[in-house]
Parts: C-alpha cells; sequence; structure tokens
C-alpha cells in the first residue's frame, strides 16, 4: 500500500532547494496552524491577507487572495479590508495590494 502523500505546490516549487522549509510549511503551518479549529479559515484567510497587506508582501498575495476566496472570503470582502487598511498601513502598500488583488481575482473570475 502507498502511504505517499500528495506532492503539494511548495514541494513542487522549493523542495529540492529549501526541503525543510517546505516540510515546515506543509507540516506545521498548514497541516497544523490552518487546522486548528479556534478560528475558522475565513477568519484565517483574512488575518493572513491583512498582514500580506500591512508588509507589502504582494508576491504571496498571488497564493493567499485567491486561497482566502476559496474559504469563504468575499472579493467585496478584500477590497474592503485593503481599503481599510489603507489608514493603518500606508496608502502604498494599500496601492500595491488593490493593484495585485485587481489583477489576481480578474483571473479567478469565470
Amino acid at each position: 500500500m502507498d502511504n505517499k502523500k500528495p506532492v503539494t505546490a511548495a514541494q513542487k516549487a522549493l523542495g529540492d532547494f529549501a526541503p525543510k522549509l517546505v516540510e515546515l510549511t506543509d507540516d506545521v503551518l498548514f497541516g497544523d496552524v490552518w487546522e486548528r479549529p479556534q478560528l475558522s479559515k475565513r477568519d484565517r484567510s483574512l488575518i493572513t491577507c491583512a498582514a500580506l497587506v500591512a508588509t507589502g508582501k504582494t508576491e504571496q498575495m498571488a497564493f493567499h487572495f485567491p486561497r482566502a476566496i476559496e474559504n469563504g472570503v468575499t472579493q467585496e470582502d478584500l477590497v474592503e479590508l485593503i481599503t481599510h487598511l489603507a489608514f493603518y498601513v500606508g496608502w502604498p502598500n494599500a496601492m500595491s495590494a488593490i493593484s495585485r488583488a485587481k489583477e489576481l481575482l480578474a483571473k479567478s473570475q469565470p
């Protein structure tokens, strides 16, 4: 019997270059932290997206914004989150995030 787990996106992208980081990403971050019942995945997505906007991590938004939609966050929620954060984390971070959101969410529309 084959007990191998499916190959994750992190393994495909970085597994041969940074195997320990990928292991921690898969097992700890997504296997434990994201699965804890104390917060819904929708709430975790909102928090994660807010953190990415606040820190200007636009590259990571490519994964987390569409995932937020999968977890029940609406496009309107994301736009409002970014608009709200503009006054707390800076206009440039908000403008970069909203541009990235527009690009990413346009791709996910049917």
